[in-house]
């Protein structure tokens, strides 16, 4: 998953940045918006998919005073994988507590 960013035109403003994810879409784009945009230190978040014809998804965090996005887009993708290896894990124990209850051998 290539990751650039997005020239703002004439702002070198650390707060407020748009990054380019290749090869993404919605799946990801919905999912880390929805972490982001829980931080107290974050004003606004959001993505666009820009054409379905485009394998890419625009990215954008504008911060309160004090933060940066690149570090929220980080905190972000951390409790991303957080958030997956906790369903990862509550699906395998109860796919094994109901394959043990219904005799199943998988």
């Amino acid at each position: 998953m290539p990751v650039s960013q997005l020239a703002d035109v004439g702002d070198n403003n650390e707060e407020c940045k748009t990054f380019v994810f290749e090869q993404e879409g919605h799946t990801l784009g919905n999912a880390l918006r929805c972490i982001i945009s829980n931080y107290k230190d974050v004003e606004f978040c959001g993505y666009t998919v820009p054409h379905p014809s485009e394998d890419k998804m625009h990215f954008r965090i504008q911060m309160c005073k004090g933060g940066t996005a690149i570090d929220a887009l980080k905190r972000g993708l951390k409790d991303l994988i957080l958030v997956c290896e906790h369903t990862e894990k509550q699906f395998d124990e109860e796919f094994l507590s109901f394959s043990a209850k219904n005799g199943l051998n998988l």
